[in-house]
């Protein structure tokens, strides 16, 4: 694999087609918050979520991480890698203030900016606000901001497109800097797993390893016509993908494609009436967020999950957006009705409602995997 450039080369030359483009990502987000407020956490493992023995990582910091633990892992995993492991309930009104601190950095160089979520975007810097013109400059000067007004390290990555810059940003984490320029995308992409692809989750991962698949030179061996006979509607982005390849531009206010809440139980549910009530919790708390964020969407969606974690989803769409409190509710009811009575009991109950205004394009999930987001 071609080594990326470092911090002292540069992305200058405009190349005729190509974007310049940031992906910046903050290193451990929640857990540093908490390291930052509480400085006697620093350097000891520190994980954000639930202790309890349902609970899950939210995240954890690079201390956790060293002993095996990651986002989305049962606490009680976690606690057996890591026996000093140290807990944090999340602070979401906190993380999203300094989030929002961080963004309005991100807006004195370009109005281009592509949120993902509350710890990392894209941002497109071809043509700059402050006419500076190098891409790798400009990443500099937000990482240095991001620590002197917040506290907390941010890594980056710079390329031509989407796709490299997130690729690059992982590359030297944490608080580090990769750049990859005109002419070295296909090289780089050629020598990483393919699991490190976006958009390729575990299961995709899985399936590629069983077909020989398992580096980005593995993949751009195969031809468009077998990844469409394996990999369907996602083939053309492998395609492209494993040649350093996106057509993708950076969309500014990119919309969020779906909003909801869940709850995972103390105790496994059996009752059907206990169930209703929590669901009608997780509709108040559901419909708030909706109408925060003044969108509107079509499809609701109930997941449960059952205490072998096997799982299920009911969703009914509608014609037009769902107006009104009232009719998101008889919705999500009339879903829960469907899978009564319960065949076993469950420990996770969810509510989304998708279909929202405004979806962005980012590549589907490969190999049947569902992108997990914090609700």
């Amino acid at each position: 694999m071609a080594e990326p450039s470092t911090e002292t080369d540069d992305f200058d030359e405009p190349v005729q087609g190509l974007r310049k483009v940031i992906h910046v990502d903050m290193d451990a987000f929640y857990a540093s918050v908490e390291q930052r407020d509480e400085p006697e956490l620093r350097g000891k493992p520190v994980a954000v979520g639930g202790d309890g023995p349902r609970g899950v990582l939210s995240t954890c910091s690079y201390e956790a991480r060293k002993f095996g633990c990651r986002s989305a892992m049962p606490s009680v995993t976690a606690k057996r890698l890591c026996p000093g492991l140290i807990f944090r309930r999340p602070r979401f009104a906190v993380y999203t203030a300094i989030s929002r601190q961080i963004r309005e950095i991100f807006f004195d160089y370009t109005p281009h900016v592509e949120p993902l979520s509350l710890d990392e975007a894209f941002l497109d810097v071809t043509e700059d606000s402050k006419g500076i013109g190098s891409a790798t400059r400009i990443a500099q000067l937000i990482r240095a901001r991001i620590k002197a007004e917040t506290g907390l390290t941010a890594s980056a990555g710079v390329s031509y497109n989407k796709f490299l810059a997130k690729l690059a940003s992982d590359q030297n984490k944490p608080d580090g800097l990769c750049v990859i320029r005109p002419g070295e995308g296909a090289e780089f992409v050629a020598g990483l797993p393919v699991r490190r692809f976006f958009g390729i989750g575990p299961k995709g991962a899985e399936k590629m390893t069983a077909l020989g698949i398992e580096t980005g030179a593995d993949l751009a061996a195969k031809d468009v016509q077998y990844l469409r006979q394996h990999f369907g509607s996602q083939a053309d982005y492998l395609y492209r993908a494993a040649r350093g390849i996106d057509l993708r531009r950076v969309k500014a206010n990119r919309a969020r494609k779906s909003l909801g809440a869940e709850r995972t139980f103390d105790k496994d549910i059996s009752s059907g009436s206990a169930l209703r009530d929590v669901l009608e919790r997780i509709i108040a708390i559901t419909w708030d967020r909706i109408e925060k964020s003044d969108t509107h969407g079509r499809t609701v969606t109930l997941k449960l999950k059952h205490a072998d974690f096997s799982g299920l989803t009911r969703a009914r769409s509608t014609a037009q957006p769902v107006a009104s409190r009232s009719e998101f509710a008889a919705i999500a009811h009339a879903l829960l009705d469907e899978v009564l009575p319960l065949a076993q009991p469950v420990r996770l109950l969810g509510l989304t409602l998708s279909q929202l205004d405004g979806e962005d394009d980012a590549p589907a999930p490969v190999g049947g995997d569902a992108q997990l987001s914090l609700l």
